[in-house]
């Protein structure tokens, strides 16, 4: 069929032209039928009498080829959804047609259908994909993916390469369409925690070699919708934190106990900022100035060099308080400073087959300590060009905005060792709990976490596992639950060393148990016996009615240690569902993945 023919099939059909358009399609590939689609609205919005009305965000007023861009998203925490719908923004700014959609809701069989994919991914526990991006994962591995030879793809991972399988879920992904036969646009990126550089930089390249590859190929001058409207954008975020300020700061632990736990409270009056159970809040904090200018003695340097940080020039002392990461070191910095010092014992770390040795002694050494190893001469532009840019905090939020109002209530475990004779602090942990005074100003954001939700239903019941500070998201849900009056039943598993010295918000769950909002409480004080008890084995002693909790639809979730702990819990729930639901370990492993799927088994674990 012609184009003049199409042109004249823009009138209201008769049965022949509707023949002729079903001919038409049968003959057509995917990529031309979304440019007869295209096409013909264009001509009903050219020849309509209400074009010139019609809202320009929803039209694409260039000429524009048969294909658009889709951005999937396989986001855990918000992260990866955050630079999506940046390059969104960014596509739509230069009349890309764009479609924004999480993995989670993208069927893989739809790749067929797709022209252009950019895949933005995070990576969940050990090199797991995110739970919205199960499915998608599983399917481009299976028999069931189709070929994709006239794909044209791009992938980008965040991750943090501390951890073994840094931007796993990146990786697979970008194989497994390059098996699939798919066209990658330009190599994958790999991006560490500070990202915020490196994706700009690769969403611009990306949207460069999406516009020339769009461009091959038949096309036609025609209008297309965009497919939705530029998605709103919060008043305050990541980049632009609201300064809140600290109402409350009250260590929750006794006296005796060895670990400092805190509730905070902050005031979010005036923000405008809203957040639902299950979100984290994000924290910007300042570095500890005695820490700083002790880094700064070791070196050598003085503080009043001057470095540059983006497009701003500050002294060595400013930009450590307020611009790098200087307590947790990484494996990128040991290598760097192993390299330039010489020092035997860390390039015998770095040397070692076994990387896991190396990330250990990274996660376990702050900055200064591995600046002690040797003495090296650096320039100040030197030094901090070994670092990671500061990065904020995610907070599991404690409390529910329907109980609280404009407030928002965090758990904060200071982390504290000692190396030597010298106790070492968090950064984030220490300014909340020892720093930042009562009204003083603290710069924060909400991250929406949708893996991480209370089930629609009302009457659905839950089942919460939160040892430590693990049951700050607990609080919330229970508070909202409270609240909205829900009927649907609340287990909750606590666990941490000692009854009188670390059982967290004990009056509070007291008060709900006594009410009714929480149905059951099992409890795990692992220091109050000879053999230590852990969460992990209170599931098992009531395996049974656990069992019987899930076959009633409940949702589990876990909150917490991810390393030790979520493992250790996990275990145990594929322990009951062998047991209690006879099924073999292969079996059991494919209901708690159905669970996932369908978010009844979700967790919020670090």
């Amino acid at each position: 069929m012609s184009i003049n023919q199409l042109s004249a099939l823009a009138s209201p059909l008769n049965d022949q032209q509707i023949d002729q358009l079903k001919l038409a399609a049968a003959e057509s590939s995917p990529q031309q039928l979304a440019w007869i689609s295209g096409y013909f609205w264009g001509l009903s919005q050219s020849q309509s009498p209400t074009t010139a009305s019609a809202p320009a965000s929803n039209v694409l007023a260039a000429a524009k080829p048969a294909g658009k861009l889709t951005i999937i998203y396989a986001s855990q925490t918000g992260n990866a959804k955050g630079v999506a719908e940046a390059l969104q923004q960014q596509a739509q700014a230069q009349d890309i047609a764009v479609k924004l959609v999480s993995a989670g809701d993208f069927k893989g069989k739809n790749l067929t259908k797709e022209t252009h994919v950019v895949i933005v991914a995070s990576t969940h526990g050990e090199g797991e994909a995110p739970d919205d991006a199960i499915e998608l994962h599983e399917f481009l591995q299976s028999k069931k993916a189709p070929k994709l030879p006239e794909l044209h793809y791009a992938v980008i991972g965040l991750g943090d390469s501390s951890y073994e399988f840094f931007c796993q879920t990146a990786k697979d992904f970008d194989h497994y369409l390059a098996k699939l036969g798919a066209q990658p646009m330009l190599e994958r990126l790999d991006c560490d925690v500070d990202y915020d550089a490196a994706a700009a930089e690769w969403q611009l390249q990306v949207l460069e070699k999406t516009q020339q590859t769009l461009s091959i190929g038949e096309a036609e001058v025609v209008q297309l919708p965009v497919g939705q409207h530029q998605p709103a954008t919060a008043v305050y975020n990541k980049q632009h934190p609201f300064s809140a300020s600290l109402s409350v700061s009250q260590k929750i632990t006794g006296r005796g106990s060895d670990k400092d736990v805190r509730h905070i409270e902050i005031d979010l009056e005036d923000s405008g900022l809203s957040y639902q159970p299950g979100d984290a809040l994000g924290v910007w904090y300042d570095n500890n100035p005695t820490l700083v200018d002790a880094i700064i003695t070791k070196l050598g340097l003085a503080a009043e060099s001057e470095v540059d940080v983006d497009t701003e020039t500050l002294t060595l002392r400013d930009a450590l308080i307020s611009k790098y990461e200087i307590t947790a070191a990484n494996p990128q910095f040991v290598i760097q400073y192993a390299e330039i010092s010489q020092s035997k014992k860390l390039l015998k770390l770095v040397a070692d087959k076994d990387k896991a040795k190396l990330r250990s002694y990274a996660a376990n050494t702050q900055i200064i300590d591995v600046l002690a190893e040797k003495k090296a001469t650096l320039t100040a532009c030197q030094f901090v060009g070994l670092l990671r840019r500061s990065t904020p905090r995610l907070y599991s939020i404690a409390s529910s905005q329907q109980e609280v109002g404009d407030e928002v209530h965090l758990t904060v475990g200071v982390v504290e060792y000692q190396h030597g004779d010298i106790q070492r602090q968090g950064g984030a942990s220490s300014f909340l709990a020892q720093r930042l005074e009562q009204g003083g100003a603290v710069k924060v954001f909400v991250e929406a976490n949708n893996n991480f939700k209370l089930p629609a239903d009302d009457n659905t019941p839950v089942i919460m596992i939160g040892p430590g500070t693990g049951i700050a998201p607990f609080r919330a849900f229970i508070q909202e639950r409270d609240n909205r009056e829900a009927a649907g039943k609340n287990w909750l598993f606590f666990g941490d060393r000692t009854f009188t010295e670390d059982f967290l918000y004990q009056v509070e769950w007291q008060k709900y148990l006594k009410a009714g909002v929480v149905t059951q409480m099992d409890v795990a004080f692992s220091r109050d016996q000879a053999q230590k008890v852990y969460v992990q084995q209170r599931i098992l002693e009531q395996a049974s009615q656990v069992w019987q909790w899930l076959q009633q639809g409940a949702h589990v979730y876990v909150c917490g240690d991810a390393t030790h702990m979520a493992k250790d819990v996990h275990q145990a729930l594929l322990t009951v569902v062998e047991q209690q639901g006879n099924q073999t370990p292969q079996q059991a492993e494919q209901y708690l993945n159905e669970l996932r799927k369908t978010k009844r088994y979700q967790r919020d674990v670090y």
